[in-house]
């Protein structure tokens, strides 16, 4: 019996890692999840994670949250999204769905005309620019998903 206890807080704690390092984490809506999602993300990205967290917190006062096919969704509104973040093997990719509209804009560009891509790597990360982008994309119309 004690042997199932033991297993079982194991799994919680540590999730499966996906292709690229990007953590399966149950989908859901609100902290949990996010806050999940951020314990999950491997080595130095579990920090930034938690700085982008609280970048966006501090920026976007009443922002949603959620956990959707396996990655953080930020938005005004339940399924209204402004932003969403990914892990792969080198960086943690941040996808503004109007980036387009943003000024700078973020230089990562998609198949999407709107969408814009910042790819963050270790020690490469200006919290200045992000917490701006996070500010004007909050302003735009939300990606419905």
């Amino acid at each position: 019996m004690a042997e199932k206890t033991s297993a079982n807080p194991a799994k919680t704690e540590k999730p499966v890692l996906l292709s690229g390092g990007n953590p399966q984490i149950p989908k859901g809506y609100g902290d949990g999840p996010i806050q999940a999602y951020i314990a999950a993300m491997p080595g130095w990205k579990s920090d930034l994670g938690r700085r982008i967290d609280e970048i966006i917190v501090r920026a976007v006062p009443g922002v949603r949250k959620a956990v959707k096919w396996n990655s953080p969704f930020y938005g005004m509104e339940d399924d209204l999204w402004f932003l969403s973040l990914h892990c792969f093997t080198k960086y943690v990719k941040v996808t503004f769905f109007r980036g387009a509209s943003l000024n700078p804009t973020p230089t990562g560009t998609s198949k999407y005309p709107d969408v814009r891509y910042l790819d963050i790597h270790e020690g490469k990360f200006d919290e200045a620019q992000f917490t701006d982008w996070v500010k004007q994309a909050s302003q735009l119309p939300g990606e419905k998903m």
